[in-house]
């Protein structure tokens, strides 16, 4: 392992690990008694800002060492998978739910949209892309970067889960069971149904922005083309 490699993985570890150690422990707790719940976000969110520019500009000075190359095949996987994350991303910042970040009960009492596919939208639609970019980028430093991101979204959804059920309890028990946390799994056994509607077309013209915008300014930004040779 290169030293650029290694400061890379080091970022991983405290991004990823950070969410972990602080979020889902009882040390939240201990801070929060210490300096309150809004100051407590606002460091943790600092920290996270921090930690996620550093994994950034490791990654951008990690060695490239290929280690598969998809080509076509893993591009054109690639392109489905940030079609489908967008859908997953517009739609779940914009539909109620209690797994969302400070949203309490909102959307407990009924899955709606996109919940109705599964309880975790934006967790899984980042997920989703980091997958698209693990099958477009078979390097090491891409490996790094992006199975931590995608490790960092799924755990996500259990600690939720888990943090949800401690504080809902029975409410949250039926709601759980009512949907599921892998993508399409309560439509499959029939707990939910797929309703494009309560999804809403403005939600999905809202996906489509998002994804050309990926595409066309990925080149801009990151200096490569995902829809080139």
């Amino acid at each position: 392992m290169t030293g650029t490699l290694a400061h890379l993985v080091a970022a991983a570890i405290a991004f990823v690990g950070g969410h972990f150690l602080i979020s889902s422990t009882p040390l939240r707790w201990a801070i929060v008694a210490k300096i309150g719940e809004r100051a407590y976000l606002g460091v943790f969110s600092a920290l996270a800002v921090v930690a996620l520019a550093w994994l950034g500009l490791a990654y951008r000075a990690a060695p490239r060492i290929e280690l598969w190359a998809w080509e076509t095949g893993g591009r054109h996987l690639a392109l489905t998978l940030v079609a489908l994350a967008s859908v997953f991303v517009v739609a779940g910042l914009t539909t109620p739910s209690p797994t969302v970040a400070g949203a309490g009960e909102r959307g407990l009492d009924e899955a709606r949209g996109i919940v109705r596919v599964t309880r975790h939208p934006f967790l899984w639609g980042v997920a989703l892309w980091a997958v698209a970019h693990l099958a477009a980028n078979g390097d090491s430093a891409s490996v790094v970067l992006f199975a931590s991101l995608m490790v960092l979204a799924l755990a996500g959804t259990l600690a939720i889960d888990r943090k949800r059920k401690a504080s809902l309890g029975e409410a949250w028990e039926r709601f759980a069971g009512a949907t599921s946390n892998a993508p399409f799994a309560a439509i499959a056994s029939r707990r939910q149904r797929l309703d494009f509607a309560e999804i809403g077309i403005w939600r999905i013209l809202g996906a489509v922005a998002l994804y050309v915008a990926l595409l066309f300014g990925h080149e801009l930004v990151i200096g490569v083309d995902p829809l080139g040779g």
